[in-house]
């Protein structure tokens, strides 16, 4: 007996252990949060979740309220469903809510960065290059690539007028991605290659082939951050990373002609902080998936609305040809390619408020931090919890914000206007309780988590959605088409994707 107690006891220790890191013992404290742990060890709610995170966490406030702790996969997550009480999170210091802590995590499992301990400030070193005269300069460039890109799809002899037939998700992605792969790693050596026009083919030909690898990985891209690949698929996502690896690799960078300072300084004030070089390589795969991941999303589900919308398409065309004249410029055959200014882009309110609208209804990011220490926190309300160390506060504006009628009613339908005061002007005004929301959507995240490139990214679907109607007709090919609906497993990470294409043709007015 006494041969067999000990082993008994590390039996019994190691299973304690295990119910222990299963969550097993957890128990709610006095004023914390209400607690939902689920049935399944471990994982609790995580596959009702990852199902459908919009029907699971409107079931969990109508059963708990506005703020609740729920197990999934291991980890506990406070969501706050009150948007009044948001500001209380992503202003609060870092020293209390990390979020740095999180997207370390992520960029380690998807896209196989390892940061370093100062990242954060290289990045708001670089990320000049994002705004202001650095904006004008990308804009400049997105626009080149991108007129290169449309008309010779389109076709540019003179008199042709077929309609071209693509699906509509594939063309704005196609597009978007093309240009801004262009536009930040640079184009073709003139040198090598022999003249101006043999660069444009080849860089058409490059990064359309880039672009179907982007869009596999893309699709991927789900099962890596919640790591549920099976592994068939962590195979092949591992090759395309090293594929991704290789061609966005500074030394390939510097042999093009045309690189953004914004890519280039990002590779060098690593290496300069001590970073290998092939470390430093991967990080260019983060850039190019956060600035291409959402962008093409955005601009179907916007022109997706526009068509369905003729009064909307009506109103926004109206304006970009008001702009147009305001600038003297002309869109004929034979004539010159309009110069599409950072200028001309602030003066269009109501496209303005086309775009805000369109990821109102369609960017549901989840915003996390991770507790530093156990603290309180006040509701708006008045209401005070306590929060554990260790645990993730997140929200879901999508659905606490973006979606609750009282802030914005008919939430479900497309106005164009809804960003619009009668005057023209941009509305800021939306209440709830009574009270302002100062924070009306959040898209782009907010506080430390806010997306540096937001400018840049509003820029670039504008753009698009501009040269569009400045120069072609473009139509459903089945009008009665209904809007396709959300591909549930991209909840959390962006702008959604539908289940299906929409089909659509499109050919030059002239």
């Amino acid at each position: 007996m006494s041969l067999w107690l000990p082993v008994l006891l590390a039996f019994l220790i190691s299973a304690l252990g295990g119910l222990y890191l299963l969550g097993a013992f957890r128990r709610r404290r006095p004023k914390e949060p209400p607690l939902d742990k689920g049935h399944i060890p471990w994982l609790g709610h995580a596959l009702d979740f990852r199902s459908n995170s919009v029907e699971f966490l409107q079931k969990m406030q109508r059963k708990y309220g506005d703020i609740f702790t729920v197990l999934l996969g291991g980890y506990y997550f406070t969501f706050v469903m009150d948007p009044l009480s948001f500001r209380s999170i992503v202003k609060e210091a870092r020293s209390a809510f990390d979020f740095v802590c999180f997207k370390k995590e992520v960029d380690e499992r998807v896209f196989g960065y390892y940061h370093l301990e100062n990242e954060q400030k290289i990045d708001e070193i670089v990320n000049k290059h994002l705004m202001g005269d650095g904006l004008v300069v990308m804009s400049q460039a997105i626009m080149k690539n991108m007129q290169n890109l449309m008309f010779y799809r389109a076709g540019t002899v003179e008199g042709q007028k077929e309609w071209q037939h693509d699906g509509l998700f594939h063309y704005c992605s196609n597009i978007l991605f093309q240009a801004g792969y262009l536009s930040f790693f640079g184009n073709e050596a003139v040198k090598r290659m022999g003249s101006k026009e043999k660069v444009k083919e080849f860089d058409r030909v490059h990064s359309e082939e880039l672009f179907s690898k982007f869009r596999k990985f893309n699709s991927l891209f789900p099962g890596l951050v919640y790591g549920t690949l099976p592994p068939k698929d962590k195979l092949e996502a591992e090759r395309l990373k090293r594929l991704f690896w290789n061609m966005l690799s500074f030394k390939k960078t510097m042999q093009k002609d045309n690189s953004s300072r914004w890519i280039i300084d990002h590779h060098q004030f690593r290496e300069e902080q001590g970073m290998a070089e092939y470390m430093a390589d991967r990080y260019m795969l983060t850039l190019l998936w956060s600035s291409q991941g959402n962008t093409g999303p955005a601009c179907f589900w916007l022109l997706l609305f526009l068509m369905k919308h003729p009064e909307a398409m009506k109103a926004v065309r109206e304006e970009v040809e008001k702009v147009l004249k305001e600038s003297n410029q002309d869109v004929k055959s034979g004539g010159p390619l309009i110069n599409l200014t950072s200028d001309m882009l602030t003066k269009t309110p109501i496209l303005d408020s086309a775009v805000e609208e369109t990821l109102r209804l369609t960017a549901a990011p989840f915003l996390m931090r991770s507790i530093t220490q156990d603290m309180d926190f006040k509701m708006a309300d008045g209401r005070e919890y306590t929060l554990r160390k260790g645990d993730r506060i997140t929200i879901f504006p999508y659905i606490a914000l973006q979606m609750d009628p009282e802030v914005h009613p008919e939430p479900h339908q497309f106005k164009y206007d809804r960003f619009l005061n009668p005057d023209g002007t941009k509305k800021a005004d939306f209440y709830k309780n009574g009270k302002k929301v100062k924070d009306f959507t959040m898209p782009w995240g907010a506080g430390v988590s806010v997306c540096p490139g937001r400018f840049f990214a509003k820029n670039e679907i504008k753009q698009l959605v501009f040269h569009m109607l400045a120069y072609f007709d473009f139509e459903l090919v089945n009008a009665e088409e209904d809007i396709p609906p959300i591909d549930q497993s991209r909840w959390g990470l962006g702008v959604i994707h539908p289940t299906h294409d929409t089909q659509f043709r499109y050919r030059l007015h002239f």
